[in-house]
């Protein structure tokens, strides 16, 4: 691959970072605080938070098994989406390669910054070769996106494949892997020494539970996490999503009795739906939800929506003509889904 720096566009390399109260005086104690024009009453919201959030970067790294240097935080994933734009893009020159249909997002951000979005299609079983991924490229592709397991689709891309576009390729590969925990397959992110190229996005809203607190990671190397820490928002994460984030992390275990019972409620749902005489087709999966080919995509989600219970209608997608994606909740709610559907 290319070295970071020709990789990135020249301004934002040579960009000096803002540089915020909180960091001026970082790693000296203190215990007056009269340089951020802060109200010195109302403790604690007064305070801005922790720029580069050490503390919960130090509890993600156990956890996660990245150090905390290879780490960036941002508000929900969409963020550690928006800047390898902001990066390495050249907006109306640069452009960047996907595989489709995938999670919506990356080419909403390509239209945001004025690039280029050259979507790949995948095959009939929703996989894909790295000759058809590289092919896609030219001499200003900056950037790949490949989510695995991949949103709506459910299934990992093929292991293989993403290996040789790593080796290949001669932008950045990043790689979503939002739905990982639900999947049996080992984490890119505990590649990042052998890809320097490599970014793995993941976040708090799936296996973790909070969705509302809107915290997203992105694990690459140290140059590149610099970068995003450049480019970002001083206080782009704030306390009140820290502190939860903490919380959380203090009970993995509750995660892991969260994550099997939803693998075992997926494997229960699927075969109860794939009986369901409006079932053509239920994809395999390595998600929290399925997709499913069905009779009258439109006419069965008006149909549950009438009853107060919402799926994704997939249909409009590219590849998924009358296909419904579904979430696994708890037992009673996939229950309620299921007697409404056997009512058809």
């Amino acid at each position: 691959m290319k070295e970071i720096k020709a990789l990135c566009r020249p301004n934002i390399w040579r960009l000096a970072a803002y540089s915020c109260a909180r960091t001026e005086f970082s790693g000296r104690s203190a215990t007056v605080f009269l340089d951020a024009n802060e109200n010195p009453y109302n403790k604690p919201f007064n305070r801005y938070p922790d720029p580069l959030q050490q503390e919960l970067k130090q509890l993600l790294a156990a956890v996660k098994g990245v150090p905390a240097e290879n780490i960036f935080l941002g508000n929900g994933s969409d963020e550690a989406i928006d800047l390898p734009y902001r990066i390495f893009c050249e907006p109306g020159i640069d452009n960047v390669v996907a595989i489709a249909p995938t999670y919506g997002m990356y080419e909403v951000c390509a239209d945001v910054n004025n690039v280029e979005y050259r979507p790949v299609l995948l095959d009939a079983d929703y996989r894909i070769t790295a000759d058809k991924l590289l092919g896609a490229c030219d001499a200003h592709t900056k950037l790949m996106w490949i989510c695995s397991p991949n949103n709506p689709t459910g299934n990992l891309i093929d292991r293989e494949a993403i290996e040789k576009v790593l080796q290949m390729f001669q932008g950045i590969v990043i790689i979503d892997e939002a739905y990982s925990d639900f999947a049996n397959a080992r984490p890119f992110r505990h590649e990042l020494a052998s890809h320097p190229n490599l970014i793995v996005l993941n976040t708090m809203s799936k296996a973790w539970g909070c969705a509302a607190i809107r915290l997203g990671m992105a694990f690459a190397s140290k140059d590149i996490i610099g970068l995003f820490n450049k480019v970002k928002y001083p206080y782009n994460v704030n306390a009140l999503t820290q502190r939860q984030a903490i919380d959380a992390l203090k009970d993995p275990f509750a995660v892991d009795k969260w994550v099997s019972i939803i693998k075992q409620e997926r494997t229960r749902v699927m075969q109860a739906f794939a009986d369901l005489p409006i079932c053509k087709k239920v994809y395999p999966t390595e998600a929290n939800f399925f997709l499913a080919r069905v009779t009258d995509a439109q006419g069965i989600y008006d149909y549950l929506v009438d009853r107060g219970i919402i799926v994704r209608n997939r249909t409009r997608i590219t590849l998924c003509d009358d296909c419904l994606r579904i979430t696994i909740g708890t037992k009673s709610e996939n229950q309620e889904l299921l007697a409404a559907l056997r009512k058809l």
